[in-house]
């Protein structure tokens, strides 16, 4: 594995002592969480969240209007399909809020506070119930409202990462190594499922399953039922999340190689691709292309082949995942001279936008 840099050795402590301690480790000073519609850019950032307009790079609103010592954002936002947009706090009292994405203001009469750590992941929207994994092991069930609606369940180990659903189970990781299926209609959960390594990255649903990386460097698929089996392994550890598009998975390991599955035969449609540096952030497909950003900075354009189309030198490391907006890729860069990109598809950058100091 190669060298990595001290965020990602900081990150990895971190995931040791939430393993060890039930999640109260605490990261600070690490990247940016991101999200976008048509016509905003959602960057989580440290005290704020910003909403940045996608056409010009300029900032829309910020949450909250004023800095608040007790707040600290990094989870990438979500937004629901009543029009919502989630976010989730590391700081002393862990709110979990809801902002009118078009205002900037809050939608709830008061922010979520019953958890006990700090939020990392997303939460999942299903059946009009918000699943919301904190670090503290709980996945807490609230109503579009905000209000718990029912117990937590108690997983155990540290949840970094977004719940999927298969629109029957609920299938949630952990850093304790485990993958938890969760029948929402009656709140049982099956077995763990020990998959040898910590799971900082979601599932991929699939076709009778999902998909899932770790830090055993493996990619198993799991049945509904708990059978799993290992269909392929990486040169290094999985941090990211796969993405799944017309029966190809992709995926990337910490030493930098980007793999393309055929999830049909189980075999590598192509010899591992190895840019510039690590990869933390997840593949994102569009259409005929693949995007990878590397902890080196760069931003790459491939084809389905793995030709590389185009490359750009972002700056800074990047570890967020990019996100698309219509046609333009956001990028969120650690530690560079901005804190949001944007790029056309031809990888010209359209803009910039930094943060106050």
């Amino acid at each position: 594995m190669k060298k990595l840099n001290f965020v990602i050795l900081l990150a990895l402590g971190a995931i040791l002592l939430s393993a060890c301690s039930g999640g109260r480790a605490s990261i600070v000073n690490t990247w940016a969480g991101l999200a976008a519609d048509g016509e905003r850019a959602y960057l989580a950032s440290g005290s704020h969240i910003y909403a940045v307009d996608v056409t010009t790079g300029k900032e829309v609103w910020r949450y909250p209007a004023e800095t608040d010592s007790n707040i600290i954002f990094y989870a990438n936002p979500i937004l629901t399909p009543d029009g919502q947009l989630l976010a989730g706090s590391e700081g002393n009292t862990h709110e979990l809020v809801s902002i009118n994405p078009e205002t900037g203001k809050d939608n709830w009469t008061a922010p979520f506070l019953g958890a006990k750590g700090k939020w990392v992941a997303t939460p999942l929207i299903f059946n009009e119930t918000i699943y919301a994994p904190n670090s503290d092991g709980f996945l807490y069930i609230l109503d579009m409202n905000g209000e718990q609606i029912s117990d937590p369940i108690e997983l155990g180990g540290a949840l970094w990462s977004s719940p999927v659903t298969d629109g029957t189970y609920i299938y949630v990781t952990a850093l304790d190594h485990h993958l938890h299926i969760i029948d929402p209609a009656t709140g049982k959960t099956g077995e763990p499922v020990d998959l040898g390594g910590a799971i900082p990255g979601s599932p991929v649903v699939g076709d009778g399953g999902v998909y899932v990386g770790s830090f055993s460097s493996n990619i198993e698929f799991i049945k509904p039922t708990g059978n799993h089996e290992v269909i392929t392994t990486a040169a290094d550890w999985i941090w990211g999340t796969p993405s799944l598009d017309n029966g190809t998975l992709y995926y990337a390991d910490l030493s930098g190689n980007l793999y393309s599955l055929d999830v049909a035969s189980n075999s590598q449609n192509w010899d591992a691709v190895q840019p510039d540096g690590p990869i933390v952030a997840s593949p994102l497909v569009a259409g005929d292309t693949i995007y990878i950003v590397t902890e080196a900075g760069s931003l790459l354009s491939l084809d389905r082949d793995a030709k590389v189309v185009w490359e750009k030198t972002v700056g800074g490391k990047i570890y967020t995942n990019p996100v698309l907006s219509g046609e333009i890729v956001l990028v969120a860069p650690y530690k560079a001279e901005f804190a949001l990109a944007a790029y056309d598809a031809a990888g010209k950058q359209a803009w910039t936008f930094t943060l106050e100091k």
